[in-house]
């Protein structure tokens, strides 16, 4: 049969140089890679048949011949002996207290390493160019060199298309909008006018970058008054936007995301604020206008921020944890509404699971002091 090759070039901040890997695609459908070559990418070793092959990914409690796998966590180390993958990937300090039955691949960094391999793997199924019927263009827009438009898109007035970009089925992009090289946008994404987004940024279906913000004037007679919001959102390079996000416009301004920020889904980020760099939120996540985060904050889910606060760098904050006030010490770790440090949290946490008891045995002395009386 014949094989085809792909050369690759992966981002230098993964391997602090550019590497070529070449991927043979088999049957049209199914990559196949040799452990030699995976080792060699990498910059690993094998242990075992160096000429053992896998087309498919697996978690390693659920490998099958054919399939590669991966241990970085400690809990699953018993999988490595039962694992019926062909190929595991494990850190170079593994120690291996039974023998395996599959070639190993060290690595310095077992997880990392996974994950580039199938950034690798993605990168083939982006490899989509040309333009689907129907689309609309506006004749004013932008277009640059290798991008793809999925059907029933919509690119208005003075729209700036990157090369590269791959725009999927039903996206809107509004007047004056401007995204950057190599960006992916999934469908149904809508980029509302006068928005940036910058290079290399993932935006995932149902995003909504450029609404309105929440900004609304009460009036004498308990009406509200809307307020123009006739600022923009502003997206930086690196970006990734989970499903169903959204990203409110500034009231004027700008709202904006630093370079590196990843958003997870249904995340509510207001007018004004701004999300500093390689800062991570997960899921359910509000934050509310004029807000400031620093950059490599860590949020967990559904963690909620009042207005006009601002976060230090290097936050970190649990989940389900609300902020009314700013947090000026960097490097902090919070949990709780409202948040406080995270040890006096715990602390008071187990004070208050013993409450039940407390109360029952300051009522029991009562009634000693009573009957005593």
């Amino acid at each position: 049969m014949g094989k085809k090759c792909y050369p690759f070039i992966l981002s230098a901040s993964l391997f602090k140089k550019n590497t070529y890997f070449c991927l043979f695609k088999i049957n049209n459908s199914e990559m196949e890679f040799k452990a030699s070559m995976i080792a060699d990418f990498l910059q690993g070793t094998v242990e075992g048949d160096p000429d053992a092959t896998v087309s498919v990914f697996a978690k390693i409690e659920e490998g099958h011949a054919g399939a590669l796998s991966f241990l970085a966590n400690p809990k699953y180390e018993k999988y490595l002996y039962e694992t019926e993958s062909s190929i595991v990937m494990i850190n170079k300090t593994q120690k291996l207290e039974h023998p395996v039955k599959c070639t190993l691949i060290r690595v310095d960094d077992a997880y990392r390493s996974f994950a580039s391999l199938l950034e690798l793997y993605s990168a083939t199924q982006q490899e989509k160019t040309g333009r689907e019927e129907p689309v609309s263009v506006a004749a004013s827009a932008t277009l640059g060199e290798n991008i793809f438009i999925g059907a029933f898109t919509y690119i208005a007035d003075n729209a700036r298309i990157g090369n590269g970009v791959k725009i999927h089925q039903q996206v809107f992009i509004g007047e004056n909008v401007t995204v950057g090289d190599n960006t992916v946008l999934y469908p149904g994404v809508k980029i509302y006018r006068d928005c940036k987004v910058g290079s290399d940024c993932v935006i995932h279906s149902g995003a909504v970058i450029g609404a309105d913000g929440f900004g609304f004037a009460p009036q004498a007679d308990t009406d509200y008054k809307k307020v123009p919001q006739i600022g923009n959102a502003v997206i930086e390079d690196h970006v990734e936007i989970g499903s169903n996000t959204c990203i409110d416009r500034a009231t004027m301004g700008s709202t904006i995301i630093r370079r590196g920020v990843k958003l997870d889904n249904l995340i509510q980020i207001a007018h004004n604020v701004e999300i500093g760099e390689n800062t991570v939120i997960a899921a359910q996540t509000g934050i509310s206008g004029s807000s400031k985060v620093g950059k490599n904050c860590m949020f967990a889910g559904q963690v909620g921020l009042a207005g006009h606060i601002a976060i230090a760098d290097g936050v970190k904050i649990g989940a389900q944890s609300g902020l009314n006030s700013s947090i000026k010490q960097p490097d902090s770790t919070l949990l709780g509404t409202p948040a406080m440090d995270y040890h006096d949290c715990i602390k008071s946490y187990v004070v208050a699971r013993r409450l039940p008891d407390l109360k029952k045995k300051v009522d029991e002395l009562e009634r000693e002091l009573k009957i005593k009386n």
